[in-house]
């Protein structure tokens, strides 16, 4: 097998439109699963280092592209919750995997849609939301234009994000584990928001704010990754 610093997905496919990625462990028993939610303006390959890094402790990982991202059809609007719940079944479908552990794993936007998708859909097992951004600071993006993806009707968009509630959605997990993790130097996205929503959040919960830092720095530093990963497998197989 490849050196999993280099290893490449074991298939790639399109699944309604949105083009994903997939890593399979080699054990064959039920293994837990993780789809990877990128942030606005990335795409699933920059998220392949947490791929490896999952697929070496054992764990399946699915990456894709959110609409109006990469290789995916259609443009971004309030229904990409629906496509992360999507991905989340089509992970839990796969051969060999354990469809009562499927996580998901977001940054930013990818935060907010993985908390977002969670609440809605409780066959997602857990969550690990990275800086996540909140429905204020993605609608001031979509007016401003700051954010570099394909959109539908921006208006829509902006309608959608004012009437959605993180706090509320993380009330929603309640059960489920959930680890926030934020880097303290992070200007675009405060700490304090993760902060916020860890005083909502009930047990099992987990808040790790990383010393300096930028946005980009915790969802590819491979130590902290590996820890949530452990964190929430841990969580995922108590009784």
């Amino acid at each position: 097998m490849e050196r999993s610093e280099h290893r490449g997905p074991d298939r790639e496919g399109g699944y309604e439109g949105l083009a994903y990625a997939l890593w399979l462990p080699v054990q064959t028993e039920a293994a837990p699963g993780v789809v990877i939610v990128h942030g606005a303006g990335s795409r699933k390959e920059n998220h392949a280092d947490f791929a490896r890094l999952a697929t070496a402790a054992g764990w399946a990982a699915l990456c894709f592209d959110l609409p109006g991202h990469g290789a995916s059809d259609g443009a971004m609007s309030g229904d990409a919750v629906d496509d992360v719940i999507r991905m989340a079944h089509l992970l839990s479908e796969e051969e060999g995997i354990d469809p009562r552990r499927v996580a998901v794993r977001g940054s930013s936007l990818g935060g907010f849609l993985a908390i977002s998708a969670a609440a809605r859909a409780r066959e997602i097992a857990g969550v690990i939301a990275i800086c996540p951004a909140s429905p204020d600071q993605l609608r001031r993006g979509v007016r401003q234009g700051d954010l570099e993806m394909r959109l539908g009707d921006p208006l829509a968009l902006e309608a959608w994000l004012t009437v959605q509630d993180l706090g509320e959605a993380v009330e929603r997990i309640s059960g489920r584990p959930l680890i926030l993790m934020h880097a303290e130097g992070d200007i675009q996205i405060p700490s304090d928001h993760s902060e916020e929503l860890f005083e909502r959040a009930s047990e099992p919960r987990k808040l790790v704010i990383a010393p300096g830092g930028t946005h980009r720095s915790v969802q590819h530093d491979p130590e902290l990754q590996a820890m949530a990963l452990r964190w929430l497998e841990r969580q995922l197989s108590a009784p």
